[in-house]
This record gives structure tokens, sequence and C-alpha cells, in this order.
């Protein structure tokens, strides 16, 4: 077929200079220098940014026409696969259940309750889907009732900016009380009296920056007078709020990638000044649970790399006063804790493998574990303290989510739930296997991997290669509806648990960033060598996929083995490393310097970013078929950077391959907000994956 022209980006060259350094950038015009107000209004955007996004997207459409047939039929299946009058398993709390249900057809749920153990008795407290009616995108954030039961909040999103409104709601009358909170974080908690609610105000940058309080109802006037509880003077960290699990304190997160620091206020008196539980200090991360009569904190102090757990029985947890609880072991990830009133859950990652470990207050502890080869283990909790059930969800490449209640005490599991697939699912057909690829400083790289039991092994079969490697997210080998519309065509669907992620523990995560940051790319090349060299994969048949972060590592092996890849989907890209590390106006730029490095005052780090940036690492070479995907209302990454990547791509590719752009011009970092409206983006990217490993986009 022969491809329609691209559309061509004008250059206007601008000279940087920077730690005695120049680079020209010839499309930073592309950033509109208004940005903060097209993330509230996506309408004040630049008319001639504008332009050139709609040509973008106008000429993706056209060169994926013939792909349209493909599209509507993978979003059917994967349609076709969830259950659309579903409904989570009720969470318990006091006189009630609580749950969350999908009506038949239906983009958004609706948040309901119930009187407590009956089937009958339904209250509406939130209904997504009447709210999202008429608006191009609307995505709630955080949702609770409050303590008494007796009002709802909720945190709305309509632009995909993660700018929200909180608006809070008496469940008697059904009425809205006080005005909405506006330009909030997602993130909020009442106190536990129920009287107070604290949220988190975004600043004109889209960065949490204060901590509020107001009560939860307001005066008979109608207004609401807020009250600074915190301020934050570092535009490097991140702010959240919650409440401890046996309800005695108020807790203020502050922290970054690498350091945090923890505000308590008495729950018995929410209005009090909250007092610092230890002061950060750069490299000590700690999070801490109030377990009746001490505390109990997770932390990487004195060398843990892979924590461990300490506990203090001061009012005030400083570090004086903690003392070894649960012992650091190399290779032993603690990855998280629950605590309930006479037990106590942690979670454990070892070489890429979830355990969940019980601990009773007399020290007697047991693990929950499965036997597949490789899966998701995920502890969920619930709202009550004084409990001797917790909640876990399983769930493998091959195996449907299945919620269990677990009783701590008697150790009985009672399955609650399997995920339904309308359309069926029969594990029987699939294998699940785990590699083991070899970097190249000898290092061990997990590879999972899913396919129908008859496809060959014999290098004939395309491959869905999917990376992360950032942040110390572990990319876990969970059941997707979606992989499986490649998966049935034959495709292997294979995801590298890569350096920067914490697959194998933090220290995974450690050798993943700043000046170790290419393990991420050379550790993600050696899994696609690995698959070549067992026969899993060959050369030019592998979709190399990741989106974000994960779109970084996209434009970084791109750069770096663009002969490996059939086609490589970069969706939300972060590829405009240097000049978006570079630039503190943005959101993110200050919180990221802990996993980057700082180009601005730090000349090795401006070095090494420079050496792996997607958008200035870009040459002269032969670059597979590209999709790039973005959100004009992101505020993570900015649509301009896989904008500006795309238009450099095409300058200097000397291949004939498509290079394409897709910009949702209504939504943010996230997509579209719809369960069904985000499918279709997903099979856009799958559809362009078969098209461009089967090679039809070649002129003829």
């Amino acid at each position: 077929m022969t491809l329609p022209k691209p559309p061509v980006a004008q250059k206007i060259p601008r000279r940087i200079e920077q730690l005695g350094r120049v680079r020209t950038d010839d499309y930073a015009w592309m950033k509109d220098e208004n940005w903060q107000q097209v993330l509230r209004d996506p309408k004040a955007l630049r008319a001639d940014v504008r332009e050139h996004l709609d040509a973008e997207n106008a000429y993706t459409k056209a060169v994926l026409a013939e792909t349209e047939a493909l599209q509507a039929q993978m979003f059917a299946e994967m349609k076709g696969r969830i259950k659309e009058d579903d409904s989570s398993v009720p969470a318990p709390d006091g006189p009630f259940d609580y749950y969350v249900r999908y009506d038949l057809g239906a983009e958004h749920p609706v948040h309901a309750r119930r009187p407590r153990g009956a089937s009958e008795g339904e209250e509406v407290l939130l209904d997504e889907e009447a709210l999202s009616k008429g608006k191009a995108y609307f995505n709630v954030g955080g949702a609770h009732h409050s303590p008494d039961h007796e009002l709802y909040a909720w945190a709305a999103d309509e632009q995909g900016s993660e700018y929200y409104q909180v608006r809070v709601k008496d469940l008697a009358t059904g009425q809205e009380v006080g005005p909405p909170i506006e330009s909030a974080y997602g993130d909020f908690c009442f106190s536990p009296d129920s009287q107070w609610l604290f949220w988190i105000w975004r600043d004109e940058n889209a960065r949490p920056a204060k901590v509020f309080r107001r009560a939860a109802r307001p005066g008979a006037d109608g207004g609401a007078d807020d009250v600074l509880v915190y301020e934050e003077a570092d535009d490097g960290m991140f702010l959240g709020v919650g409440v401890t699990a046996d309800d005695s304190h108020i807790l203020i997160h502050v922290g970054n990638q690498e350091t945090t620091e923890l505000w308590l206020i008495p729950a018995a008196d929410p209005t009090a000044q909250p007092v610092v539980a230890e002061p950060r200090q750069v490299g000590v991360k700690y999070a801490i649970e109030h377990w009746t009569d001490r505390w109990v904190i997770r932390t990487n102090a004195d060398d843990a790399v892979d924590f461990k757990l300490c506990v203090s029985e001061a009012a005030v947890p400083a570090r004086s006063t903690w003392r070894d609880w649960i012992a650091h072991r190399p290779g032993h990830y603690v990855a998280g804790f629950a605590a309930f009133a006479n037990h106590l859950v942690r979670a454990e990652r070892v070489n890429a493998l979830d355990t969940l470990v019980v601990t009773a207050r007399d020290g007697v502890e047991h693990i929950v574990s499965f036997d597949e080869e490789a899966y998701a283990l995920n502890l969920e909790g619930g709202y009550e303290y004084d409990t001797t059930t917790t909640r876990f969800v399983y769930q493998s490449p091959t195996t449907p989510r299945q919620t269990f209640d677990y009783d701590m005490a008697t150790r009985e599991r009672t399955l609650r739930k399997t995920q339904e697939v309308p359309s069926g699912h029969d594990p029987s057909r699939y294998v699940a296997r785990r590699l083991f690829a070899k970097a190249p400083d000898g290092q061990e790289v997990p590879v999972t991997l899913l396919m129908l039991k008859e496809t060959p092994q014999d290098g004939s079969a395309p491959v869905l290669l999917y990376g992360y490697g950032s942040y110390g997210h572990a990319m876990e080998p969970s059941f997707s509806i979606r992989n499986l519309s490649l998966v049935d065509r034959g495709w292997i669907w294979a995801t590298a648990h890569i350096r920067g992620g914490s697959d194998k523990g933090w220290g995974w995560f450690l050798d993943g960033r700043k000046e170790k940051k290419p393990n991420t790319f050379t550790d993600f090349i050696a899994c696609a060598e690995h698959l070549i060299a067992e026969g899993y994969a060959s050369m030019g048949r592998i979709a190399a996929y990741g989106g974000s972060a994960g779109g970084m590592l996209m434009g970084a092996v791109a750069n770096l083995r663009p002969d490996l890849w059939g086609a490589i989907i970069a969706a939300v890209p972060f590829v405009d490393v240097l000049n978006t590390m570079s630039d503190t106006s943005l959101p993110l730029t200050p919180p990221e310097w802990p996993e980057w490095g700082n180009p601005i005052e730090d000349p090795a780090a401006y070095d090494l970013i420079e050496s792996y940036s997607p958008y200035d690492q870009v040459a002269a070479k032969a670059y597979p078929p590209i999709l790039a995907t973005g959100g004009l209302s992101d505020p993570r990454v900015t649509y301009w950077e896989p904008q500006k990547w795309v238009a450099k791509l095409r300058e200097c590719t000397t291949g004939d391959a498509p290079i394409l752009l897709k910009i949702n011009m209504e939504a943010g970092h996230g997509g579209a907000s719809g369960r069904f409206d985000f499918l279709k983006e997903i099979a856009l990217d799958y559809a362009f994956a078969v098209w461009a490993i089967e090679g039809t986009w070649k002129a003829k």
C-alpha cells in the first residue's frame, strides 16, 4: 500500500545553554507557554499547536484506516470479556456492606451500600454514570464515607488534568453540604470522629503543596472555612493524607522516591498542630502504622535495602525509639503491611513472586502463598480493624482474579468471587512460563510469558514485549482480559521484569535509577535477545510496548537497537527527558530529580540524561514502525513530549516505516475515563502492533 504523506512540522531552532553545554531544540515551539491554563481548559491551546495535533491525528487515522475493522473486532472481544453488570465483593464496616457495581452498558460505576449481611436494601451513595453524562471526560479519584456513615465525599476530575473538585453529600438528605473544594488533589480523608475533612491543594503548577482542614458539616451559612494545617516548602515532595488502621491518628505523608517524612495529628484532637514522627533524612524511607499499643515502622534505614520492620512504644515514634522487629533479609523485599487488632500482615516479594506473612500478637507467623510459576498476590484489607478477617486477591496470567477472605486466626480461605469472563475463558488452553534472561552484567532478569499451548516455539510467533522499569513499580504477572486478544491470535505476550522496578526487591529498583538507569534499557534488550535465543521470537517480529516512564524505555531501545523491533508502541511516553528535567515549572520536575538526577545543577546528571534521553538521541537510522500516544491535558507527561519526538523521528529516520502520533484531545495521562472507551485505545495499540508486524504498511 502507499501511505499518505505525514504532516511536516516547522523547525524553529531554539538555542539552549546549560552548565556550559549547548543544545538546539527545533521543536520547542510545540510547548504552549500557557500550558497551565490548558490543563484547566483544553480549549485554551494555542491555535498553531492545535492545528498540528489535529493534522497528526488525521494522518494516524488515515494510515490505520485499514485496521479499523480489526480495532472494532478487538474492542468487541475485550468488551465481551467484561461482565457488564459486575460488582465488587462487599466490604463490611459496622452496620453496612459497602461496594461498587456497574449497570449494563455503563462506563462508570455506582457506589452503594446495604445493611450488613443483607442482599436487599441498597442505598446509592454516588452514581458516577449519571454525573458523567454530557462530559467528554469524567474520573473519580478518592471516594469515602465518613466513619459515622452519615456523609459521603468524592473527588472528580473533568479534564484529565488531575485538578479535582471535592464534594460532600449528607446521606440522610441527599443534599451536598458546603461549597465544593476547588483545585484539590484526589487524596483526602475524614477524621475518625467524622467532624473534619483533610484535603490537599494543588498549586498553579499542579503540585500538591498544602494540606487544609475544613468542617465536614459546615455551619448554617453554608460557608466552609478551610484552615491551613501543613505547607510543604520543597517543590520536590508529594503530599498525602490518611488515618491509621486503629483510628488513633491522622497522618500527613510527605515524600518522594527516596525520602519520607510523616506528621501526626491525634484523632482525639483533630484540630491540633501536626507533630513530625521522624524528620526527613535524604535516602531514608519509612511508613508507620499504629498497632493498638505500639507503632510499626517499615523502613530502609540502617542499609536495610529490602526494608525491615521496626516497632516503637513511644507516643511519637522518632527514629531513636525504633527497635528492629522483622530483620532485614537481602532478597526478601518487604513491600508493605497492614495492621489489625490481633494480627499484622506483611507482603513480601522474593525473585518476582509474592507471599503474605501473617504475624499474630504472640509472634507466631505463617505464610500465605500459591504454587503457579508466575502469579500476583495483593492484600486488599478492609475497613475494619477489630477483625480476624483480611482480604486478598490472587491472579495469574492464566487465572482470572480470585478474591479471598482469609481468617488470620483459623487460616481458612473463603473464595468470595472469581472474575467472570462472559465470553468464556478456559485456563487449560494457555501456558504461563517464567524465564530468566542474562543481562550484560550477569544479572538474571525475569520474563513472564503467556501463550496458547499450541503456539510454536520456533521463532515464527509474533511477540509483544512489555516493560516499565521505573519508580520501583513491579510489573506483576496478573490476568488481563485485554492481552488475550493478541494471545488468541497466536501472539506471545511477554513481560520484562527489568531493573528500575522492584520485581526482585528494592535493590532491583536502585540498580535502575540515576547513574544506573541504562541498566533498565539493556535489561529490556537482553530480554528480547533471550526470547530470540530460546526460539520464542525472531528479529523484527517483536513489538515493544510501554507507557509513561515505560514510554521513555521505548524511546531508548528504539535508539539503541532499532533492528530488534517490528513495532514500538509508546503510550504517553516520557521522551523529552533532558528538557523536562530542566524545566522547574513542570509539575513533576523537582519531585523527579531523585529518580533521574538534576541536570540544572549537576553536570554529571546532565551528561547522563542527555546520553539516553530518547528525544536528544534520535539519529539517522532506520527506525521501525512507531505509534506514540498522549493526552492533551496530561500533567505528568505533557502532550508536547510525544509530539516533539515524532517530529524529530520523522526528520531523522533513514527508513520508510510509518511513525504515528495519536493525541487524545479530551483526556490526560490515563487516557479515556470510561471502562469501555479506554478499551478502544488499547484496541488501537494492539491493531497497530498486528498491522506493523505483518508488514501490510510496506509499499507493494
